[in-house]
């Protein structure tokens, strides 16, 4: 195939399966776009980015005051990550990431957001399990172990009942959400992506945990179907 058209741009092994990023030209809207497969799943694409925004926007707009800390779960493409840091009240950003190769596609240059990422010293990488952090009395900072935060937002799973791996089998039950909740700053904002639409009885769980929660639907065009779409992105709020 013509590489203009596809190219893989880097394949690597991780414990939870081969990682694969991808560049090819969409030939329905006449764009490049940037594709991350997990052995034959896909798990991301530059082409549908709205509601991966839309969590960093959603989760900092419930939010008062400045001098914010953030926690990305899940860097990707990077496109949560930049929504966030176009927030100016935000004084840093870390980015919890489990696979090695997607921080080293940002940190090499090879997806187009890295430079950007890298270059803001608002922005941190942390490599490491997520929902293993979540769960432990450390949290996400190793540098600051117990450190809280206004907001952690959270896009790694395709949604609660659809898991990307066992990892974070219990993350989404009551005592996982709980021990989640210990890292946020008293009013502090959970935000989780989700590919499906609005769970009641997911946001009914969260509901269970913190002070409140709301869904909220994200609806996008697809070009490729012809259709519009709906993911939700889920916001909890921590006890004052």
């Amino acid at each position: 195939m013509d590489p203009l058209l596809f190219e893989e741009l880097d394949y690597c092994p991780t414990p939870i399966g081969p990682v694969s990023l991808r560049r090819r030209m969409e030939l329905t809207v006449k764009r490049v776009v940037y594709e991350v497969k997990l052995g034959d799943e896909f798990l991301m694409s530059s082409l549908f980015t709205a509601s991966e925004e839309a969590l960093a926007r959603l989760g900092l707009a419930a939010l008062q005051g400045d001098a914010l800390d953030v926690v990305v779960g899940g860097l990707g493409l990077g496109y949560t990550a930049r929504a966030a840091l176009e927030d100016a009240r935000v004084r840093s950003l870390a980015v919890v990431e489990y696979l090695v190769p997607v921080i080293a596609w940002h940190r090499d240059g090879l997806l187009p957001l890295g430079p950007e990422l890298t270059g803001d010293a608002r922005c941190r990488f942390v490599q490491g399990d997520f929902f293993a952090m979540a769960a432990s009395a450390d949290g996400f900072d190793p540098q600051q172990p117990g450190r809280r935060f206004d907001a952690i937002l959270l896009d790694i799973d395709h949604s609660p009942d659809a898991l990307l791996d066992a990892r974070s089998s219990s993350f989404y039950r009551p005592d996982g959400l709980r021990a989640l909740a210990r890292h946020l700053k008293p009013g502090g904002i959970f935000g989780l992506w989700s590919n499906d639409a609005p769970d009641p009885a997911f946001t009914e769980r969260l509901a269970g945990v913190f002070a409140e929660a709301w869904a909220e639907p994200v609806t996008f065009d697809n070009p490729l179907l012809g259709t519009r779409f709906t993911q939700t992105v889920y916001l909890a709020r921590a006890f004052a």
